[in-house]
């Protein structure tokens, strides 16, 4: 399935907790929208969500995760097995899970989640690095796809910028597999850009289906413009 379906444009259809958007038949319909317009696959946050975007892309590939904000870890991807679960129950082929080296609920390894994922559930396995040493790891634990997903949002990475070209160019020189570029890709010359550098697909969220974020970008350069106008 990767080789001759994931290869190409994956859309992120995601909203804030708090926007009108975080609901389950609108994020099924910029799903929608989106593989009309050919996107290859699609990227979706909670059980929820994903079930309401299986029932309107039967085939499409869909890439699930569950963020969850837990008191004992920084891990907030899919921390979790029975989180894993509940993705994979509501209709994902493939689980996202946090692959970065910081420590995971309970003590629990990505490994053995990873492991678990493929094995008990059937399902493949995205692991989302910020770092080579990430991406080695996960290689090791035999994942299906390794994304830049976290470069640049974690304390080891937050003096980065995505998107991760140089982490991307990086994996592509010393690891085979499957390879997503995701993470700050906001044109499309960069989705380009990163398919040149061995990308086999690029994630594209905000840029696509970020209407709140994009729209507080847009008021912000014109108030800006305004209020200087009102202060001459």
């Amino acid at each position: 399935m990767l080789d001759s379906q994931l290869r190409g444009l994956i859309v992120s259809c995601q909203a804030p907790a708090d926007s009108p958007l975080h609901d389950a038949e609108v994020i099924a319909a910029m799903a929608q929208a989106s593989v009309l317009r050919g996107a290859v696959a699609v990227r979706i946050d909670s059980p929820d969500h994903i079930r309401a975007v299986r029932d309107r892309l039967p085939e499409t590939p869909i890439i699930g995760l569950w963020k969850q904000i837990l008191p004992d870890s920084e891990v907030y991807i899919t921390p979790q097995f029975h989180h894993a679960r509940a993705v994979a129950e509501a209709g994902a082929d493939i689980i996202a899970l946090d692959a970065t080296l910081r420590p995971r609920p309970q003590g629990e390894r990505f490994a053995d989640i990873a492991q678990r994922v493929r094995e008990e559930l059937g399902k493949s396995v995205m692991a989302d690095i910020d770092s080579i040493d990430a991406a080695f790891v996960a290689a090791n634990a035999g994942v299906d796809l390794i994304g830049t997903t976290l470069y640049g949002y974690t304390p080891e990475t937050q003096h980065l910028t995505p998107p991760g070209f140089e982490l991307l160019g990086e994996m592509r020189k010393r690891l085979d597999g499957f390879l997503v570029c995701e993470g700050g890709i906001a044109s499309p010359e960069m989705a380009r850009e990163a398919i040149e550098l061995g990308a086999d697909a690029v994630v594209v969220g905000t840029a696509i289906t970020g209407i709140d974020i994009l729209v507080d970008r847009y008021r912000t350069s014109v108030d800006a413009v305004q209020r200087s106008d009102s202060i001459h």
